[in-house]
């Protein structure tokens, strides 16, 4: 038997572990160059991506007439309780309390005549052209006989039953409507009514009244003083009625040089229009009651020129335009049915 352990074993070649060592190593370096290569690649294709972005539907060019702002109504209905022992006849009565919006047009496309033909109601026009919600004193003054037709006196009269004040005031008044207003005032029969809608103007900012005062909330000199003490007089003599306050809209105030100036970019002192309109809507929510906002929900700053026929004024577009936003906020069931 051959002892195959005394067989010569093969050599290598000289140069094979080496060209095997230099093969592995080649491998490695051509794997890593591979991989550097894949992420330099990479990084540069998300650069490029980065720097390119997104397309953007973003026309510099492209106009809007939409005015982009949160309308500021607050509807509160009226409680159950506030009925009680209250005998309904079965005919929705409104009465409007306020100053030209409802006062300079009193025929068929007058603002309380519109809201007769949206909501179906009978509704009476408590306006007096040219007053304020607040008091220009704090007494009385038989010099400034406009005093006893501000809301604050109309509701205190209305609250108490006593018109002598108005009365009086009224027979010195230029406007022949002044007493025939007062005297239906004062034979209306306030069990009838269902519904107070009250609405003036921005002529409490025009005429420069203050806005508010924290420490006297009920104060008649101030905007929301008038409106709060006056609809608590209301609500104190006849619970059952349910209170609807309108605010103003946009206008424009006169400068001493006669030009327009943009109502809510002129403070003239208490504050510009959008701050009376936030401190109407809080002095509703003190009192508890409902506020449709006219300001930025039906004539603004982007489309008063359709609605107004001079910086405060409005014509019978702008009328219409009210009485369909009083209507769809507080009768949205006629409301639809009109449509």
């Amino acid at each position: 038997m051959t002892d195959m352990s005394d067989k010569p074993k093969k050599k290598k070649k000289p140069n094979q572990n080496l060209h095997e060592k230099h093969s592995v190593s080649i491998n490695i370096h051509l794997i890593l160059l591979g991989a550097i290569v894949l992420v330099i690649g990479f990084s540069a294709y998300r650069l490029y991506k980065w720097n390119k972005g997104t397309p953007s539907d973003y026309d510099p060019n492209y106009q809007t007439t939409d005015f982009d702002v949160e309308v500021m109504d607050n509807l509160i209905p009226l409680a159950p309780d506030k009925r009680e022992g209250f005998e309904d006849d079965g005919v929705t009565t409104i009465l409007c309390l306020g100053d030209d919006p409802f006062s300079l047009e009193l025929g068929e496309n007058g603002l309380a005549r519109q809201i007769a033909q949206k909501t179906g109601a009978t509704v009476y026009n408590g306006s007096f052209t040219g007053t304020t919600m607040a008091t220009q004193f704090d007494y009385y003054n038989d010099g400034y006989i406009m005093d006893a037709f501000s809301f604050y006196y109309v509701a205190q009269s209305l609250a108490s039953g006593d018109f002598d004040l108005m009365k009086t005031a009224a027979t010195y008044s230029y406007d022949e409507n002044f007493p025939k207003t007062t005297q239906m005032l004062s034979e209306l029969d306030m069990n009838t009514v269902d519904m107070i809608c009250v609405m003036y103007d921005a002529s409490d900012y025009i005429n420069k009244r203050p806005c508010d005062d924290p420490n006297a909330p009920y104060d008649e000199i101030t905007y929301t003083g008038a409106l709060r003490a006056g609809v608590k007089a209301i609500q104190e003599a006849y619970p059952h009625i349910r209170i609807v306050v309108m605010s103003h809209t946009f206008c424009h105030t006169i400068g001493e040089d006669g030009n327009f100036l943009n109502g809510d970019r002129t403070d003239l002192g208490h504050g510009t229009l959008s701050h009376y309109l936030q401190k109407e809507l809080d002095a509703t929510l003190d009192v508890g009651v409902s506020f449709i906002d006219n300001f930025y929900g039906s004539i603004n700053e982007d489309n008063y020129l359709d609605y107004m026929t001079d910086y405060i004024h409005f014509n019978d577009a702008g009328r219409e335009v009210l009485a369909r936003r009083f209507a769809e906020c507080i009768f949205p069931e006629i409301a639809k049915q009109e449509k």
